[in-house]
């Protein structure tokens, strides 16, 4: 009998297994978008976490604002990490039920 439960166990280890590569290529193919300083700095990444674009506005390419430039960078890069992040994590969440795996 405690085999039987050994067996549907691992058929549902092995399903959440699946499910969790599912759900991590369908965050892989999504593409996030972040703007910063009313719009002035603007970024698209993908669930891989590979910048696909930057756009900034023309009126921050004066030396003058290099400073200010810079810092919007900064913000923007680490708030598209973060939005990617909470994507998959969410995704993850849905699979697991809120079970605390390691490494995901």
């Amino acid at each position: 009998m405690g085999g039987m439960n050994m067996q549907g166990m691992m058929k549902q280890v092995q399903k959440m297994q699946q499910d969790m590569l599912r759900a991590q290529e369908e965050v892989e193919k999504q593409e996030f978008d972040v703007s910063v300083g009313g719009g002035a700095v603007t970024l698209k990444m993908n669930g891989k976490k590979e910048l696909l674009e930057v756009n900034i506005d023309e009126d921050l390419l004066d030396p003058e604002e290099k400073d200010i430039l810079e810092d919007m960078l900064i913000g923007a890069l680490n708030e598209i990490i973060r939005k990617t992040e909470a994507a998959t994590s969410s995704s993850m969440e849905k699979i697991t039920g809120g079970l605390n795996i390691p490494g995901l």
